[in-house]
């Protein structure tokens, strides 16, 4: 029984199942390992009581996160590597907000999509990650690298909607008030555009949890030659989808732009971007191009990335700029795959 892989009601179950015990075990076993992350979970009050079934359910869980085995630091940025029971790695990144600390997981080893910005791409795709691959990166955040984790976003190895079952059941283990209890609001998943992916998410009943979409470019043929996601589905179709995307009353997508010198980064293209986001309700993260091996692009200077997000504002979009931030730790965005 992989119990990373469980909700508290399939844990419930299973224990029901297999053992004839029920929502008291289950809950305190929930408690223990998500919330306090404690394998000796036999140790407390509601299985000492029970040492026959603590025997058999102890040869039964299997709590396999990973093993934590590099970690990289800049300022009070952490990049750690997990490897993966096969050998395959991956790359995860804590980063420091104001209050709390927010966690960039990944979904696969390595990626299809191919966007010419981005480290993971040129890995190519290897495979996806398991359930208890996803979430075994917020244990280890938690409970081996002792972080205060509030936020997750889907924004590392890997398009998560590439792997789409496995990514919505780790975010409602991660959601469960009773183990990580991470809100829903608090949790941002991050797509190069893949609208069926989109669709299923908007007939799914996970209100809050935040929607962001790698743009990078509001015409086709610039979008298509740097994401290869575009020639098949196009702005026109991705601009559709959003359309009829379920969000909340006050709810906003969320576009992320990298700036890209003398590709994307012209008045042209801030227009052409302005004018493709209306209407849509939208935050824009505007964040500078990081280096990326075999890519001989370089981003723009402040003086112009400011510019281009002013051209933004006064079209009525909503621009936060994001500086660079764990670029010497190749923890930047796009970056991650270097160290694997």
């Amino acid at each position: 029984m992989q119990i990373l892989d469980l909700t508290l009601d399939q844990l419930t179950g299973r224990l029901n199942q297999t053992f004839g015990k029920g929502r008291f075990h289950a809950t305190a076993l929930y408690r223990e390992i998500f919330k306090s992350g404690n394998p000796n979970f036999f140790e407390s009050k509601e299985f000492t009581s029970s040492p026959a079934f603590t025997r058999q359910l102890k040869h039964k869980i299997n709590l396999t996160p990973g093993q934590v085995v590099e970690t990289f630091k800049e300022n009070n940025l952490t990049k750690f590597i997990t490897k993966l029971s096969d050998g395959e790695k991956i790359e995860s990144v804590i980063i420091p907000m104001t209050n709390h600390q927010t966690l960039c997981v990944s979904s696969q080893v390595g990626c299809k999509m191919g966007c010419r910005f981005c480290e993971t791409g040129r890995m190519g795709f290897k495979r996806n990650l398991k359930i208890f691959e996803i979430t075994g990166q917020l244990f280890n955040a938690r409970f081996t690298l002792k972080e205060k984790i509030k936020n997750i976003v889907f924004m590392g190895m890997g398009e998560p909607f590439d792997n789409f079952d496995p990514v919505i059941q780790a975010i409602r283990i991660m959601n469960e008030q009773k183990g990580f209890d991470i809100a829903l609001r608090h949790i941002t998943v991050s797509t190069s555009g893949l609208i069926n992916g989109i669709e299923k998410l908007a007939g799914m009943d996970m209100p809050g949890l935040r929607l962001a979409i790698s743009i990078n470019a509001a015409d086709d043929k610039t979008r298509s030659w740097l994401m290869p996601v575009n020639k098949t589905i196009p702005l026109i179709s991705l601009k559709k989808a959003l359309q009829s995307f379920p969000l909340t009353k006050r709810g906003c997508f969320l576009f992320e732009y990298i700036l890209i010198k003398g590709l994307n980064d012209s008045q042209k293209d801030a227009i052409r971007l302005a004018d493709y986001i209306k209407p849509l309700p939208v935050r824009l993260n505007l964040i500078p191009c990081n280096p990326v091996n075999g890519f001989n692009y370089e981003s723009p200077c402040d003086a112009d990335m400011h510019k281009f997000a002013q051209t933004l504002t006064n079209k009525g979009i909503f621009v936060i700029k994001r500086w660079t931030r764990g670029q010497s730790v190749a923890a930047g965005c796009g970056q991650l795959g270097q160290k694997c």
